[in-house]
């Protein structure tokens, strides 16, 4: 990759994280106060997060 190539995605990243930044904490204090938790809806797309990967690595090999 280029000089030129390795800037741009530094600077589009840091553009990235200065659009996201002013959200993170007030959707952090939404996940504190939140009645319901959702850790099925988690380990089931972390399931199928290990399931893609090992799908993908099987066919490499």
């Amino acid at each position: 990759m280029d000089l030129w190539q390795k800037i741009l995605m530094a600077v589009m990243g840091l553009l990235f994280l200065a659009y996201i930044f002013p959200s993170i904490k007030p959707a952090m204090e939404r996940s504190k106060n939140a009645e319901e938790k959702h850790w099925g809806t988690v380990l089931l797309l972390t399931a199928a997060l290990v399931a893609f990967i090992a799908f993908l690595v099987s066919t490499v090999q």
